[in-house]
Formats: C-alpha cells, structure tokens, sequence
C-alpha cells in the first residue's frame, strides 16, 4: 500500500481512518477538505483545488480522504493503489455527525485554513446532516460501479461496513 483513498459519506470517519492509516504507513496524509475550504468557508476555485491536489499526491506515498468526485476523480482514484469505502449505516453516521458537530461547537475546533463550526449552519439545508442525507444512497449506488470501472481495475479495493470492520481492517495493515 503506497497510494491509499479512503472515501464514504459524510460523518463515516474518513479523516480518522485516513490519519491513523498514514501514521501506520509513514505516509502524508493529505485530506482533501483542507484543500477545498478556505477562509470563512469559501471554496477554492476549482482549478486551483486542482493543482493543489495534484501537488499533494504527486509523490509516492500518501494517504488521501475525501470524496470530491467531480473535481478530483481523474486524478486521484486512477493513481490510488488502495481504495477503502466507509460504507457504514445511515443511521450510525448521522450520530457520529452530530455527536462531532456539538463537540466541534463546543470546543471551537478550529478545522481548515481557521475555519469553525456554527450553530447557525446546523440548521440550514446546507448543513452537513441534510448533506450527508442526501448523498448516503448516491455513494451507495455510485462506489459499487466505480470499483466495477476500468479506473480502479488497478487497486485494491476495499469496503467496511461496521466500526469493527474498520479497526480489524486497520490492525491487519503493518
């Protein structure tokens, strides 16, 4: 395992996973929300999330988490020797969400480029929950035909289903 993407739904633990799996392997981490949000919650410019990317997983070794199909799929997923799918209950992953969103709040952890959470957002149709709503059936019919695809013909691929899937799958990984 060289070129690891871990991706999944909103709230499924991507970062985390990606973080203790580069720790393991000795590699970046490379977490492409960092990439795409900036300051006071601005998306980059496309094109320069783009070269960003590019320049962040232009060596090789690194471990990527994020999903950004339309903007990072051709160039991510084609150089990923290793793909790992967080597919974990709907259920499960709204209360991670939530549990996480508080704690942020709380806490005013200051996430990428000073960002933090708000209550206000909590409660828009833009917010992370309605999100990871609505795009929990998409990656649930969408990953089974990508990993079917010529692009990932190439890799291993991965998918966990349950927390304790995850950690037996991390504890194999020397």
């Amino acid at each position: 395992m060289q070129r690891v993407l871990v991706v999944g739904n909103t709230g499924a633990g991507k970062s985390t996973l990606a973080a203790a799996l580069a720790d393991r392997l000795g590699a970046p981490h490379v977490e492409m929300d960092a990439l795409w949000w900036q300051a006071g919650w601005t998306a980059s410019d496309p094109e320069e999330f783009r070269r960003r990317l590019r320049a962040a997983i232009g060596p090789e070794r690194w471990v990527a988490c994020g999903n950004y199909h339309s903007h990072a799929f051709d160039l991510v997923w084609p150089r990923a020797d290793t793909i790992v799918w967080l597919d974990l209950p709907l259920a499960l992953v709204l209360v991670r969400l939530v549990r996480r969103t508080f704690r942020r709040i709380r806490r005013r952890e200051q996430l990428w480029n000073g960002n933090v959470e708000r209550w206000g957002a909590v409660f828009t149709r833009d917010s992370l929950l309605v999100w990871a709503l609505k795009s929990h059936g998409k990656h649930r019919s969408r990953y089974p035909a990508l990993f079917a695809g010529p692009e990932t013909a190439h890799a291993t691929t991965v998918r966990l289903r349950s927390p304790r899937a995850v950690q037996r799958w991390l504890a194999e990984v020397s």
